[in-house]
């Protein structure tokens, strides 16, 4: 009998996406630091995982995340105050999605986008993260951007979305925008550095829309 093909999704790697073999999944992880990957028995559930990175789960005893407010002085010096944080929120997978960049230090609101029909998270974090940095760079500013995707954040430094999401109708407005966005990103270079928020460690990133 034919062994049963599985399914590796990649999150973070050298490349990310949805592989159909181990080999292929080896060859964006190996000797990636944090590289992040698990597999499935289908490529539903493979898709599925990886437009909303579900499905890694680390093991961790369950604990309340802190909050910015609440972190001690020694654990927000670690964060860099004067930066933008972005974040997306999306009902449905797809569903309703929209996104935003805000001040780090207050969470006070820079630009807010959507809502857009039939999107993802990732879309979101992806359009989010490409906004923020069109926008220093027209304000000739070299603050960082705070970012929790890390399927965004490699989307960005691939130039290249990967999703699975059909073009319809609905969505047309919102993929015109991750056209001109991959667009943006191969005609322009930038200093912003991007940085992964520690949600584990520093609590929600303040651009998140408090709807879990």
């Amino acid at each position: 009998m034919a062994k049963k093909t599985k399914y590796y999704v990649v999150w973070n790697g050298n490349q990310t996406g949805v592989f159909d073999s181990w080999t292929k999944c080896q060859l964006q992880i190996k000797g990636y630091p944090g590289a992040r990957y698990k597999s499935f028995k289908t490529k539903a559930e493979a898709d599925t995982a990886y437009n909303n990175e579900t499905g890694y789960v680390e093991k961790r005893t369950a604990t309340a995340k802190p909050t910015l407010s609440s972190l001690d002085e020694k654990v927000r010096a670690q964060i860099i105050m004067e930066s933008i944080s972005v974040d997306a929120a999306c009902s449905g997978n797809p569903g309703v999605m929209e996104y935003r960049g805000v001040h780090t230090s207050d969470a006070s609101e820079i630009f807010r986008l959507g809502p857009f029909q039939y999107g993802t998270n990732n879309l979101g974090e992806f359009l989010a993260l490409v906004h923020g940095l069109a926008l220093l760079k027209k304000q000739e500013s070299d603050v960082p951007i705070y970012s929790d995707s890390r399927t965004a954040i490699a989307w960005v430094r691939n130039k290249r979305v990967k999703t699975t999401i059909k073009r319809v109708a609905a969505n047309r407005k919102m993929f015109e925008l991750v056209d001109r966005a991959e667009i943006w990103l191969h005609n322009n270079t930038y200093t912003t550095k991007i940085i992964k928020w520690d949600t584990e460690n520093w609590g929600e990133i303040p651009a998140d829309f408090g709807r879990k």
